[in-house]
C-alpha cells in the first residue's frame, strides 16, 4: 500500500496496552507504518508484566521494561509511558485509577487516535479486558472532542495457524516450544472476537513488527513464535484488525488510508 501523499508529521496516535508485548503483537504493524510516515506514535504500557508465563526472578519487571524500550525504539515510538500497576490485578484496582492514569496521558500527548485491545482482550486476559473497558469510558467522557478510538482484534484461528506453521519448522531446541504468551489453546486468541471494520497490512514493516517482538525475549524466547520462519512471521502475523469504536470523535482520521475497509459480513 502506497504510502499517504499529505504530511502526517502534525499527526499523533497513542496505544494503550496493559503489558510489554502487547504493542508488538497485537499493532506493532500500525505503529511502525504509522512511525515511519512521520505520525507521533506514543505508547501507555500500565504494567511491567512482572508475573509474566514462564518467568518468575526478581528482575523480571526491569527486564520488560529494557525489553519494552527496544521494541519501541525499533518501532519508532517516541513516547513510552510505562505505569507500575500489579500485573494481573488491573480488574480489581480501582477503575478511577486506571481512568486517571489513561485520561492524563491523552490530555499530555493530545492525540488524534487511540488505540487499544477490543472487547475480547485478544484471548480473554483480564488484563486486557479492563484497559478496553477503561480506556472506552475514557474517550466516550471526552465526547467527540476527544480523539478517535480504534479496537485491535486477532482473527480466530490465526494463533492456532501460527502454531500449526511452527510445527512444521525445524526444531531449535530439544524442549517442546512454549506457548504463545502462556496461553495454552491456541484458539482462544480471537474466539469471540468483534468483526472488525478496517485490516491493516504491515507490509513492509512485518520486518519491523516480527524485530520488534523479539526484542521481549522473555516472552519470545523459547515460544512458539520463535519456531516461525520469517516468511511464515511475516504472513501471519502481518495483517492485523481493526474496529472503529462508536465512541470518541468520528472524524476521518490518518490511519484510514493505511487500511482496507471490511464490508459488513464481510470476511478478513
Amino acid at each position: 500500500m502506497p504510502p499517504p501523499v499529505e504530511d502526517l508529521s502534525a499527526s499523533s496516535l497513542l496505544a494503550v496496552f496493559a503489558h510489554p508485548d502487547d504493542e508488538s503483537l497485537a499493532c506493532g504493524g500500525l505503529l511502525a507504518r504509522c512511525a515511519a510516515y512521520g505520525v507521533r506514535v506514543s505508547l501507555l504500557c500500565l504494567t511491567h508484566g512482572e508475573h509474566g508465563p514462564g518467568q518468575e526472578h526478581e528482575r523480571l519487571a526491569d527486564i520488560r521494561a529494557s525489553e519494552l524500550r527496544d521494541a519501541a525504539r525499533v518501532l519508532g515510538i517516541r513516547d513510552v509511558v510505562l505505569l507500575e500497576h500489579e500485573d494481573g490485578m488491573l480488574p480489581w484496582i480501582d477503575s478511577l485509577r486506571l481512568e486517571a492514569d489513561i485520561l492524563g496521558a491523552i490530555r499530555r500527548l493530545q492525540p488524534q487516535v487511540v488505540v487499544t485491545f477490543d472487547s475480547d482482550g485478544l484471548y480473554w486476559h483480564p488484563d486486557h479486558i479492563a484497559v478496553h473497558e477503561q480506556t472506552t469510558a475514557v474517550v466516550a467522557g471526552l465526547g467527540s472532542d476527544g480523539p478517535s478510538l480504534f479496537y485491535v482484534s486477532i482473527p480466530a484461528g490465526r494463533m492456532r495457524a501460527v502454531v500449526d506453521a511452527a510445527s512444521k519448522a525445524p526444531a531449535r531446541a530439544d524442549e517442546p516450544a512454549r506457548p504463545i504468551l502462556g496461553v495454552a489453546d491456541a484458539d482462544a486468541f480471537g474466539s469471540m472476537a468483534p468483526a472488525p471494520t478496517l485490516v491493516v497490512e504491515a507490509g513492509d514493516f512485518a520486518g519491523k513488527k516480527l524485530a520488534a517482538l523479539r526484542c521481549h525475549r522473555t516472552q519470545y524466547d523459547g515460544s512458539v513464535l520463535q519456531q516461525l520462519s520469517e516468511p511464515d512471521a511475516a504472513r501471519l502475523l502481518g495483517t492485523e484488525h481493526y474496529r472503529r469504536a462508536e465512541v470518541g470523535s468520528r472524524d476521518e482520521v490518518f490511519i484510514e488510508p493505511f487500511a482496507t475497509p471490511v464490508p459488513v459480513g464481510g470476511g478478513t
